[in-house]
């Protein structure tokens, strides 16, 4: 097994590489405890520069950055401009708030003292997707290095290239030896990785299926986990949104990077009063969107990440409508040059249809039509995932009402989904555990020592 980059618009192969030898691995695994160890004696804000200066690295090669994503998997340029500068802003959250890690007084019986300090835990091996091959790992990265966790990270195999430049960037920005490793690993190695006694945390974002088996492996070497998984993500419009802002955030929200995000709104939950004008608007929005290559800058929806996902996305199509459900809007697979897949909404998906269920990963979106705020809310919640989701009303009161109910890890009111370095950011059910971001994120691979006075 090696690792191939493939550019999704010409079809081209770009990049190989071999899988490394378990004596490569074991050689990265003691300089990252080395690194724990020694990192102990180091002072926090001492970290906390250099992870600023990575954050100056990044900014410094985002054009850089957003190419090779685009010729790794066809991310469009502004959106890989819009994931360095988050990576940037992840960055400096956690270099300028080494507060956090702070001792907190806590008191038992009576008013005795207790101290709860944070410390480090080892090694945190970092297994990260395709989609958002720089910032899916930087939210791993950042607060584990601000802490002192050394990360090791197995990264999708096609963009091997864009893990190959993070670890440049890396270096750019002078971390010590052992702090970050990129390993081009089999399954194999990445099983026996976790079964490592020096590496005492797991972080993934992947698929559900993924997910059950990385979870088992660290679960049997009694390793902590955290899980980013799949969403199949509600966006409510309640009968008094502004339909001309729901329209336009329900295609940029679906579209974006081609669908193939785990927190793309993927259902549409539309009440029934407004549900014609909301169903005319994605019609003309969804159809109309500029396909071409991700390296040009009038492009609006660049291809799939690959030929596989192409195929599989339109297995799922046609198995829906097969099934019973009815298309808005007409698309699929496009024949020739790229893996292009014209956006397609259904609607009429009953609970018997196994579209009702799964994740789309691509540009395909439900329609369903509800009578009232109850039955919005119930069809959110009948869903094996709950990452995250949105609600549209002028209605603020109201809309936070349907929030509230919604069973995700996230809601956002007005304003697609998205992710901010302040807040926490993870699912529940399906979707997964843990929290990434945040002081939340910060504090899912610390060791919260509890520290009690007489």
């Amino acid at each position: 097994m090696g690792y191939t980059v493939t550019n999704p618009y010409t079809g081209e192969t770009l990049k190989t590489f071999s899988v490394q030898s378990d004596a490569e691995i074991e050689a990265a695994l003691k300089k990252a405890e080395d690194f724990y160890q020694k990192q102990k004696k180091v002072a926090v804000a001492a970290r906390a520069a250099k992870l600023k200066r990575f954050g100056e690295v990044l900014l410094a090669h985002k054009e850089e950055l957003a190419h090779e994503a685009a010729l790794n998997m066809g991310k469009r340029l502004s959106e890989g401009r819009g994931e360095v500068e988050l990576c940037v802003k992840l960055a400096e959250y956690y270099a300028s708030n080494v507060e956090l890690l702070q001792s907190k007084p806590y008191s038992y019986a009576g008013g005795k003292k207790a101290l709860l300090e944070y410390h480090s835990l080892g090694i945190i091996a970092s297994i990260e997707p395709w989609n958002f091959p720089y910032s899916q790992v930087v939210r791993v990265l950042a607060p584990n290095y601000l802490i002192g966790n050394p990360v090791v990270l197995k990264h999708a195999g096609i963009v091997a290239g864009c893990a190959s430049l993070l670890e440049k960037m890396v270096q750019e920005a002078g971390w010590e030896e052992g702090a970050f490793k990129n390993l081009f690993v089999s399954h194999k190695q990445v099983s026996q990785i976790i079964a490592d006694e020096r590496v005492q945390g797991v972080a993934l974002t992947g698929s559900e299926a993924v997910g059950r088996t990385i979870a088992g492996a660290a679960g049997k070497s009694l390793v902590k986990s955290t899980m980013e998984l799949g969403g199949s993500d509600v966006f409510a419009i309640l009968d008094d949104a502004d339909l001309r802002l729901a329209v336009a955030d329900a295609t940029s929200a679906r579209l974006r990077n081609c669908g193939q995000v785990c927190t793309s709104a993927k259902r549409f939950i539309v009440e029934k009063k407004v549900a014609a004008e909301f169903i005319a608007g994605i019609k003309k929005t969804f159809t109309t969107q500029q396909m071409g290559d991700p390296l040009d800058e009038t492009t609006e929806l660049a291809p799939l990440s690959s030929h596989n996902a192409a195929v599989e996305l339109q297995k799922q199509v046609d198995t829906a409508i097969a099934r019973g459900a009815k298309v808005l809007v007409e698309g699929g697979i496009v024949e020739g040059k790229g893996n292009f897949f014209k956006p397609v909404v259904l609607t009429d998906v009953t609970t018997d249809n196994p579209a009702y269920r799964q994740e789309f990963f691509g540009p395909v979106a439900q329609v369903f039509i509800a009578e009232n705020d109850d039955e919005v809310v119930a069809l959110a919640n009948d869903s094996d995932y709950g990452l995250a989701g949105a609600v549209y009303g002028k209605d603020e009161t109201r809309a936070h009402r349907v929030a509230s109910q919604i069973e995700t890890g996230q809601v956002f009111i007005n304003r697609p989904s998205g992710a901010y370095p302040e807040l926490p950011f993870g699912g529940v059910k399906h979707s997964g555990y843990g929290r990434e971001m945040s002081d939340l994120g910060l504090y899912e691979f610390t060791n919260q020592k509890i520290i009690v006075f007489k």
